[in-house]
């Protein structure tokens, strides 16, 4: 009996299934600068006079357009850093 527990001692010690290696994974995020995480600057205020409509249109098209392509930037930027979607 006493051979039989020797034999199994030494037949598990010297077991061919390869140890299953150990891995740590570690997810390193950039520091994005406080200035990314603020929104984009509201338009800017009308005059206090009348516009006509050539100024309303060019003016309103050229605000609103910079706007949405500064915000869709602003949070694509942060939502990259923080691994979140827009």
């Amino acid at each position: 009996m006493a051979t039989v527990a020797g034999w199994s001692a030494i037949a598990s010690a010297c077991s061919t299934a390869p140890d299953k290696p150990t891995m740590k994974v570690e997810f390193l995020r950039p520091a994005l600068p406080a200035a990314a995480r603020q929104p984009c600057a509201d338009p800017v205020r009308l005059p206090a006079r009348d516009l006509t409509a050539a100024e309303v249109t060019t003016g309103w098209g050229r605000d609103r357009a910079g706007l949405r392509i500064c915000e869709a930037r602003r949070a694509a930027a942060v939502a990259a850093v923080d691994g979140a979607t827009p």
